[in-house]
C-alpha cells in the first residue's frame, strides 16, 4: 500500500470514528445525563456512524486504482481496529463501561466495517468486469 493511500486510510478511518463522537456530544446536558431515550440516541449515533462510514469509505476508494478487494478487506479492518482502540481509549472510561459491556452495547457494531469495505471493493472489481465487453 502506498504511503499517502495509507495516510487517508488512517486518517478518514479516525474521522469515521471522530464525527460519530462528537455527534454523541449533542444528545448530553453538562453534568452527563443524557436528554432523550436511550434507544434514541443509539439509533441517532447508528445512522450518523453508518453514513459518515460510507462517505468516507467512497472518499477512500476515489483514491483506490488497483487491487479493490485487497483495499476493502484493509480499509474494513483497520478502521474496525481504529474505532475500537479509539472507543477504548476515550469512550470506555468517560462512560465507564468495561469491556463485556461496551462491547455488547457498542463495540459489536464495528464488526459490520469489514463486510462494508469487502462488499465496496467486490463492487468495484466487478464493476470493472460488468463493463468490459463481453467475448
Amino acid at each position: 500500500m502506498k504511503k499517502s493511500l495509507l495516510t487517508k486510510n488512517l486518517l478518514l478511518g479516525f474521522l469515521s470514528w471522530l464525527i460519530p463522537y462528537l455527534f454523541s456530544f449533542l444528545f448530553f446536558r453538562p453534568g452527563g445525563e443524557l436528554v432523550v431515550a436511550y434507544a434514541t440516541f443509539k439509533s441517532a449515533v447508528t445512522v450518523v456512524g453508518v453514513g459518515t462510514g460510507c462517505y468516507l469509505m467512497y472518499r477512500y476508494f476515489k483514491y483506490v486504482e488497483t487491487d479493490f478487494v485487497r483495499n476493502g478487506v484493509i480499509v474494513g479492518v483497520s478502521w474496525m481496529v481504529l474505532n475500537l482502540v479509539f472507543d477504548a481509549i476515550f469512550l470506555m472510561p468517560m462512560a465507564k463501561l468495561d469491556f463485556g459491556e461496551y462491547f455488547m452495547t457498542i463495540g459489536l457494531s464495528y464488526l459490520a466495517i469489514p463486510p462494508l469495505g469487502i462488499l465496496v471493493g467486490y463492487v468495484l472489481e466487478r464493476g470493472r468486469t460488468l463493463t468490459s465487453p463481453r467475448e
